[in-house]
């Protein structure tokens, strides 16, 4: 399916790196609009009224001549996309952070809902990655890689989206986003087809993440087409023994050494929306220096037009 949509403040057309990877802008006109028109809703209002993110979503797709949603559910339903680039002109400066906010929360309401964020305590989480750190996981880790990985995969919630937005960044050299697209990955047929591929695995976070429930699941599934989907982190997979572990070890190297992976850079003030289900994501390392610093907010949560087929491992709730 072709992507191409130029209207007054809204434009989708295919990015360099990949067809299946769509670049959208709102324009600068159209940004600020949206802006003066939410002025009465701070953050605030938004974390303690949920109801308010559907508002400003209704807002800003109104401003896109209510193109955007429909676009939104095509493009991030369809296996063929699934992963957007998004550029809000204009917003590009760490100051302008609580905007970003307000505009990433805008997008992903219009196709769904975000979860509770257990590492923050709000619907999104925003953190920093310095050029020393002492964390108990890779998120905030500049001298390592951040593996291909699927979001949510130690929680009992429906991750079927991952936003990831980039506020800030001071002396970065290094530190690509990457993704890899399912279909594209050449071991696919090895490890789906494998006996360990539906075995239920036992995920668990560490303290961080203020998760104290393990979950389980297994790494793959099928869509309601019969097509792969996954649901997989090297850093939270608790193998019970020798056979689950080397599954899981061949796996990652597996997907690491993809010659399809997509490494690009994302230019502060812009963010990436993808599909959880058949696009993983990663980063890639940072070269050091004492004043490195990268600042970063998080989205994920449900679409609401499609089903997610681990659903049925998980305890969700309806709304």
């Amino acid at each position: 399916m072709a992507y191409h949509v130029q209207s007054q403040n809204l434009c989708v057309k295919p990015t360099p790196y990949s067809n299946r990877l769509l670049q959208v802008t709102i324009s600068k006109e159209g940004v600020a609009q949206f802006l003066k028109e939410i002025e009465i809703y701070p953050v605030q209002a938004l974390e303690y009224k949920s109801f308010l993110r559907f508002r400003v979503a209704q807002i800003l797709d109104q401003i896109c001549d209510h193109q955007l949603k429909p676009f939104l559910e095509r493009a991030l339903g369809d296996r063929n996309a699934g992963a957007l680039l998004v550029n809000p002109e204009g917003i590009n400066r760490a100051e302008q952070g609580d905007e970003m906010v307000k505009i990433a929360t805008a997008f992903v309401h219009l196709i769904g809902r975000s979860n509770f964020d257990q590492m923050t305590g709000q619907y999104y989480a925003r953190w920093a990655v310095l050029n020393t750190d002492n964390s108990d996981s890779y998120l905030r880790k500049p001298d390592k890689p951040l593996e291909l990985h699927n979001d949510g995969t130690y929680v009992n919630e429906v991750t079927d989206y991952v936003l990831m937005y980039k506020i800030d960044e001071q002396n970065m050299e290094g530190g690509d986003s990457q993704l890899l697209h399912l279909d594209d990955w050449e071991e696919l047929d090895k490890f789906y087809n494998h006996h360990m591929a539906k075995r239920v695995m036992r995920w668990a976070a560490p303290p961080s993440k203020n998760v104290t429930q393990d979950v389980y699941h297994p790494v793959f599934e099928a869509d309601s087409h019969a097509k792969p989907v996954m649901l997989y982190i090297d850093q939270f997979a608790q193998p019970k023994d020798y056979e689950e572990g080397v599954y899981l070890a061949d796996l990652g190297d597996s997907l690491e050494s993809s010659k399809h992976k997509l490494s690009f850079p994302v230019p502060v003030g812009q963010f990436l929306l993808i599909n959880n289900l058949f696009w993983l994501h990663g980063r890639d390392k940072f070269k050091p220096h004492a004043g490195l610093r990268r600042e970063l907010m998080r989205q994920r949560g449900y679409f609401s037009f499609s089903t997610n087929p681990f659903s049925r491992y998980k305890n969700f709730k309806n709304f």
